[in-house]
């Protein structure tokens, strides 16, 4: 089989490298790719942005299976323009796309299904925006409605500072298109989780918890960014909540895209505040999370070729997959500037000595050879990925890890999974009493 990976980031590099393991295998290319993935697969120069050159690189290639990784080449039509050429692609078509191509579609069939979500007020022009603000407690978060690449939610902690992201937004146009509607959402106070499933339309498969670190700065401090660090650990999600999030969002989320006519195939990403009330729904995104991807493929044990056929035959609620039980942790080492602007061209020391340590993986995201020596080419430069019997250990070789890396300007968070130790300390001060068969939703 040949397959075409579409992207260049850490989790199209996460996607290529387990795909590569697959005993369906024969050839395997990724555009536009990177530093890393160019060891793992033949790259190819590529817009992503443009549907017809993906799906005629495709052709070219005669791939048997395109994955589309980032979002913008799925909200564009990607997967609509490779299956009307009788294509095999992983991934939403246009129309189911919309879920993550625009907040405001998201936010209101959510409103539509009753699922779950943070009360909200559509604004679709600055004056209304700004008026919309008296509606809502500070903090308050603002979100543009389109593509931002994980820089268009801002928590608002004063009516002057969303008045001024607002103007950013809306009149000044910092984001582009994906600024010009708004929506003002109230805050709510827990902590995220990223929950990620594949669809085939009807059936799901949970992949194994996840926990983003979005904010630039440990202790979630400082602006958003496309995300810091990741860890999957199983001790996030007791049973009893799992299958909670599976009846009252996922499957709504599901049976309400396909009672829309737009029936959900591929990675499903729930973005979700644990309340004091219960999950709710903060975002959808249409593909594998980054950094979420590099913990999660390093735990699986499936083969992920056989997990998407799955998806294409239709059969994938009758599938199982197998995961590693030890936990996995990412640090995302960023360049000097990020989350705005970043620093590239500096030269990168120690990736070899990091993945020589045994149960660590490299990702790379921003990477280029130049001259014979890797440089970064991007705000989020690597994915240092290690697993360990537990997750204090994990921890432990990540940052071990990180510590044989050296570029100009590498910044990274030092607070990576630290959620998850506090959740075992308090597991261990008080152990939780799991709930009785008739007290939680079945599927």
């Amino acid at each position: 089989m040949k397959i075409l990976v579409i992207g260049s980031g850490g989790r199209e590099h996460a996607l290529t490298w387990k795909l590569r393991e697959s005993q369906q295998m024969e050839e395997i290319y990724c555009a536009p790719g990177n530093a890393g993935i160019a060891q793992e697969a033949e790259c190819r120069p590529l817009d992503v942005s443009q549907p017809k050159a993906i799906r005629e690189l495709a052709q070219e290639l005669k791939a048997d299976l395109t994955v589309i990784g980032p979002e913008a080449p799925l909200v564009a039509g990607a997967v609509d323009e490779l299956e009307k050429a009788g294509l095999w692609a992983v991934g939403p078509t246009k129309a189911a796309a919309q879920l993550e191509g625009s907040k405001i579609f998201a936010k209101r069939f959510l409103q539509r299904h009753a699922i779950p979500t943070p009360r909200f007020e559509v604004a679709e022009n600055f004056e209304d925006a700004v008026k919309a603000l008296a509606n809502f407690k500070i903090p308050l978060v603002v979100k543009a409605d389109g593509l931002a690449a994980g820089k268009g939610v801002v928590v608002a902690r004063s009516t002057d500072e969303a008045i001024q992201v607002l103007d950013e937004f809306m009149r000044q146009k910092t984001l582009g298109r994906a600024g010009e509607r708004v929506l003002i959402e109230e805050w709510l106070t827990g902590e995220e989780l990223s929950f990620i499933l594949l669809s085939d339309g009807k059936g799901l498969l949970p992949l194994v918890p996840t926990q983003d670190h979005k904010p630039v700065f440990d202790n979630d401090q400082g602006p958003n960014t496309g995300g810091m660090g990741a860890y999957s650990d199983d001790a996030i999600l007791d049973d009893y909540t799992r299958q909670d999030i599976i009846r009252r969002i996922a499957l709504p989320t599901l049976a309400g895209m396909a009672a829309e006519g737009h029936p959900f195939r591929g990675f499903l990403y729930i973005g979700l505040m644990m309340t004091p009330a219960g999950p709710q729904v903060l975002e959808y995104n249409v593909r594998m999370g980054d950094p979420e991807a590099q913990p999660i493929m390093m735990r699986l044990r499936s083969d992920l070729v056989e997990l998407f056929q799955g998806v294409r035959d239709g059969e994938l609620g009758s599938m199982e997959a197998h995961w590693s039980p030890n936990p996995a942790v990412c640090v995302v080492l960023a360049s000097k500037g990020y989350p705005g602007k970043p620093e590239v061209g500096k030269v990168i020391t120690g990736y070899d000595l990091a993945e020589a340590l045994g149960g660590v993986k490299v990702f790379h995201a921003g990477t280029v050879f130049q001259a014979g020596q890797l440089r970064t080419a991007g705000g989020r430069v690597l994915g240092v990925t290690a697993t360990g019997a537990d997750l204090p250990s994990a921890i432990e070789r990540a940052y071990t890890a990180v510590s044989k890396i050296r570029f100009e300007g590498m910044h990274y968070r030092r607070d990576i999974g630290a959620k998850g130790l506090r959740r075992l300390k308090q597991k261990e001060r008080s152990p939780a009493q799991p709930p009785s068969a008739s007290d939680g939703p079945k599927v």
